[in-house]
């Protein structure tokens, strides 16, 4: 079964950046053939899209909130799938899901695995 291994997060001063990462673990799986994405959480919140890109990466969404600072990508040959966020503001703080799923989708049911879940602050 395809596994989600998350890097990246952590705390940053609004206007900074950061990088999530994305990779399947157990040998044998690629992501290749899936659609990923990004999810989060925030504090009382509803989970909410961020990001989600196409297997072959042609397609790609964006989550009004996020349009024009983050930018997501895929290598296929690292088996990996990464959220650049730039210019960072307090309100994108909360917990960061990696998701794949069978098509390009915006909710979050489309999505049938799910990695860890990893912080981002932002703050000064």
């Amino acid at each position: 079964q395809l596994q989600l291994v998350q890097s990246g997060g952590g705390l940053v001063q609004p206007g900074g950046s950061l990088r999530l990462s994305c990779a399947a673990s157990a040998d044998g799986f690629t992501l290749d053939y899936y659609t990923v994405g990004w999810f989060r959480q925030a504090p009382g919140k509803e989970r909410e899209e961020v990001s989600c890109i196409s297997s072959s990466g042609g397609s790609t969404t964006y989550a009004d909130s996020v349009k024009g600072r983050f930018t997501i990508s895929r290598d296929n040959t690292k088996n990996t799938v990464t959220l650049q966020m730039n210019s960072l503001k307090p309100e994108d703080t909360a917990v960061y899901y990696c998701v794949a799923g069978s098509a390009l989708s915006r909710e979050q049911h489309d999505y049938d695995y799910w990695g860890q879940g990893t912080q981002v602050t932002v703050s000064s």
